[in-house]
């Protein structure tokens, strides 16, 4: 009996070596064409970017204190608001990327719930599952804001990024448990060797953190959490534990290492500054900014990144002469909570000096600081901003009448 043709062409079509050659046979350039025809290095090879692409993470050559992993998102190179996962910023306090098999893997959730409960990775995905885009930032994030590194926006303002996460609410898992009355805290713990541990408030656990398994439609990549991350939306990207093994629902924080000392402010008056949770509302503009040339005078497009941990961007104002005068940028969609917002100002540069900033407001009417103001807040001199975390302060960058770009902080 003969095969049906659709079947014929199914096989077909699935046979490997067949399939092999009738991509290659499309891809090859015809006769005319003198460009060198692309290679791919096999049919499942993971993509990469143009080689012409200057897409790189850069590193302030400072290492941290447990290694030396801290790359800087390109900002200025970037369009939109997401951030591609191979360019998401890495700033880790671990002794190695743990390898972690995801069938092996297992979530507890135990202490005050009435149902202590482990999942495994096929179990999480059985839950309803969400899709958020949500900015991560390191609290030290903005701080090398003097030194050989600070004319480029990336050394300076790059540990932040965008990415759309999905995974499940942490809420679902906890009702599922059955959280105790008396329960006020959850302390969240990464399966790495450190095993990396942070306490959050109940309130915020419940509200929108998220245990996520996938970061822009593909799994979590290893240096960002493989095989689970959790993410807490607006809030500093340390209580972000990556390698999520365990979640302990308790009544008080437990003052674990990295938020009671590493990552521990001292105000000026002595005191400790322990849980700043929230970041505040920020913006940068990233073309033009410091490194960058103009290369003369006519139209120029002003573009950059607001966001803030209170929520949604409402406005961006963007300043030419120093913040003497300032008027309303556009914000680009989609605009969302908790998420980078790209804001665009038209511009012509007439030739002479100038100084470009922007300014931030957010949903609740907080607006971005200057640093003379930030400081004023915490009655500082502006140099606390230079070695403290969660400065937010706004970034003025100069332009000569060559057209040369840089940092005009002082």
């Amino acid at each position: 009996m003969g095969s049906h043709p659709r079947s014929d062409r199914r096989r077909f079509l699935t046979s490997g070596g067949a399939l092999a050659g009738f991509v290659m046979g499309a891809t090859r350039p015809g006769r005319s064409q003198t460009a060198a025809p692309y290679e791919p290095q096999g049919l499942l090879a993971y993509g990469q970017p143009s080689r012409f692409a200057n897409l790189v993470r850069r590193t302030t050559g400072r290492p941290t204190t447990i290694t030396d992993t801290a790359l800087m998102t390109p900002l200025q190179e970037l369009d939109g608001i997401i951030t591609p996962s191979g360019l998401h910023y890495l700033m880790d306090h671990v002794n190695g990327i743990p390898d972690i098999d995801p069938r092996q893997h297992r979530l507890l959730l135990h202490g005050m719930v009435d149902r202590p409960l482990t999942f495994t990775m096929e179990e999480l995905k059985r839950f309803p599952s969400v899709s958020r885009i949500h900015f991560l930032e390191c609290n030290a994030n903005s701080r090398p804001l003097r030194g050989p590194n600070r004319e480029s926006v990336q050394l300076v303002h790059g540990r932040t990024s965008c990415s759309e996460w999905t995974g499940v609410l942490l809420s679902v898992l906890l009702a599922e448990c059955g959280v105790q009355q008396q329960a006020s805290w959850i302390v969240a713990e990464g399966s790495d060797s450190n095993r990396y541990t942070m306490s959050i408030p109940l309130g915020k656990a419940l509200d929108d953190a998220l245990v996520a398994y996938a970061q822009n439609g593909e799994p979590v990549r290893p240096h960002q959490g493989y095989p689970l991350r959790l993410v807490v939306p607006g809030w500093e990207a340390i209580r972000a534990v990556k390698w999520l093994r365990r979640v302990h629902v308790v009544d008080q924080p437990y003052m674990a290492w990295h938020e009671s000392g590493n990552n521990a402010d001292t105000r000026p008056d002595g005191k400790g500054l322990w849980f700043r949770f929230e970041l505040g509302p920020k913006s940068v503009i990233t073309r033009p900014s410091g490194g960058q040339h103009l290369p003369g005078p006519g139209f120029c497009e002003i573009t950059g990144l607001a966001w803030s941990g209170g929520g949604i961007v409402r406005r961006v104002d963007v300043s030419t002469d120093g913040g003497r005068t300032y008027r309303e940028a556009e914000l680009q969609q989609p605009v969302l909570p908790h998420a980078h917002t790209r804001f665009r100002f038209p511009w012509r540069w007439n030739g002479e000096e100038a100084v470009l900033q922007s300014r931030c407001t957010d949903q609740r009417g907080e607006v971005q600081p200057t640093i003379e103001e930030a400081a004023k807040i915490l009655n500082a001199t502006i140099d606390y901003f230079y070695q403290a975390d969660h400065f937010n302060g706004i970034q003025p960058w100069k332009i000569a009448r060559d057209g040369s770009v840089t940092n005009a902080l002082p």
